[in-house]
């Protein structure tokens, strides 16, 4: 990104905290606005996360695949402006249009609107024996809404499978080439979207198999969970842990991590991309574990387990894959604004050295921890965000506390800033 060519307005680390703060308060006020139960809108959990998640990656594709084309020589903030109600536009596209009106004419389950429309006709009544009735009712409650939900599996796949072709294979196969934009753009936008499909299919379709093969029919086109016997849970909440961890890793690597520790290996592409991603996965993978295995050493196990939904039938298995993925959402922030608003600070003189990975590494760790504990244990997630599920101990807190949606939506104002406003008002150009 062009970083290098811009100046923090008020030296560091002054503009690093100022923008925190202006993105917080953003995100929390907007929060108010169209998710908090106490706001107007109200839209918390369903669809504000679907909305939310589509934001990001719609906004990747237009920053990072497109180049910010065609307004990228516009001045700003006029170029921010745009860009933000065009990725609002195409938000309202890809997901009305593209999901549940086009993948939906053959995938009911990618299509809120449909399933909603079935189950108003009656035409989602099955025999009892094979399970239980999906009334509208059902898929309009917020615990359910199934379409909408598929949507957001299908993102959460895209958070990591479109951008690690940038981030570790350098847009190979689509560079080095004299592509211009839009052409290399869509290129890399179509590549991607194909081995979204692959991650997708593999990892998140089985769990759509249970839901309309177990739950609600006993329909055999698609297929069942196969990790059952890794995971001790046939839930798709195990992938979120791992691969919620392993997004974290490969953003960690162009931001604070300054492309390390992938940049020792020598490899042309793509084989250096490969082994990149084979060890990002792997690390990612080993960090959800490790948090699964320690998580009970702090939470009152029993008081979680108390507060399970009847499906888990007491087992916290499928809570603490999930949990991990939380736990990896509180170092979102940390690491993203480090990286962009506080220029990679660290106390050694070269930013490069191992010395500086190891330490802003250790950081985010810390900034972590203390944002767990400001959501979970001071209750943010309740006092300030109006989650009427953590009104309890730290048991239902930490069950019904959602805190990955607020960590998602907390980095969406510096997102927008870095990949839209080009940093203004808060960097200068260095001219």
């Amino acid at each position: 990104m062009a970083g290098h060519t811009l100046r923090a307005r008020w030296g560091q680390p002054a503009t690093g905290i100022v923008s925190c703060i202006v993105f917080f308060l953003i995100a929390w006020l907007t929060w108010f606005i169209f998710s908090d139960p106490r706001g107007p809108v109200a839209s918390f959990p369903y669809p504000f996360v679907m909305y939310l998640a589509m934001m990001i990656l719609v906004g990747l594709w237009q920053h990072m695949f497109l180049g910010d084309w065609p307004f990228q020589d516009l001045p700003q903030p006029a170029r921010g402006i745009v860009e933000t109600v065009v990725n609002l536009v195409l938000v309202w596209f890809v997901i009305h249009v593209v999901f549940y009106r086009i993948l939906g004419v053959g995938f009911n389950f990618f299509s809120q609107v449909n399933l909603e429309a079935l189950a108003a006709a009656g035409q989602t009544a099955i025999p009892e024996v094979c399970g239980k009735t999906l009334t509208l009712d059902a898929l309009t409650n917020p615990a359910a809404r199934f379409g909408e939900r598929a949507v957001v599996t299908f993102v959460l796949i895209g958070f990591f499978s479109y951008p690690f072709v940038t981030i570790l294979f350098a847009k190979w196969p689509i560079r080095p080439s004299d592509l211009t934009q839009p052409q290399a753009g869509l290129a890399e936008l179509g590549w991607c979207s194909l081995l979204t499909l692959f991650f997708f299919t593999i990892l998140i379709v089985p769990f759509w198999g249970v839901v309309y093969g177990k739950v609600y029919g006993t329909s055999f086109g698609l297929n069942l969970p196969w990790w059952g016997g890794i995971a001790g849970t046939g839930h798709v909440h195990w992938v979120f842990g791992w691969w919620e961890w392993a997004i974290i890793v490969l953003f960690m690597t162009p931001n604070v991590w300054r492309m390390k520790p992938w940049s020792v290996i020598t490899l042309p592409q793509p084989w250096k991309g490969l082994v990149s991603f084979v060890l990002t996965i792997g690390l990612g993978y080993i960090l959800a574990l490790i948090c699964v295995k320690i998580a009970p050493a702090w939470l009152p196990m029993e008081d979680v387990i108390g507060h399970l939904p009847p499906g888990d039938k007491g087992i916290p298995t499928r809570f603490l894959w999930y949990h991990a993925a939380e736990i990896a959402g509180f170092t979102l922030i940390p690491f993203l604004i480090w990286h962009h608003y506080f220029d990679d600070l660290a106390p050694q003189a070269n930013r490069d050295s191992w010395g500086a990975f190891w330490f802003r590494s250790a950081g985010v760790l810390v900034l972590c921890v203390l944002n767990y504990i400001f959501f979970y244990y001071l209750n943010f997630g309740h006092w300030g965000l109006g989650n009427h599920h953590m009104t309890g101990g730290i048991g239902a807190r930490a069950v019904g506390g959602e805190s990955l949606i607020w960590n998602f939506w907390w980095i969406i104002p510096l997102l927008w800033n870095e990949w839209f406003f080009h940093k203004w008002p808060f960097y200068t150009a260095e001219h």
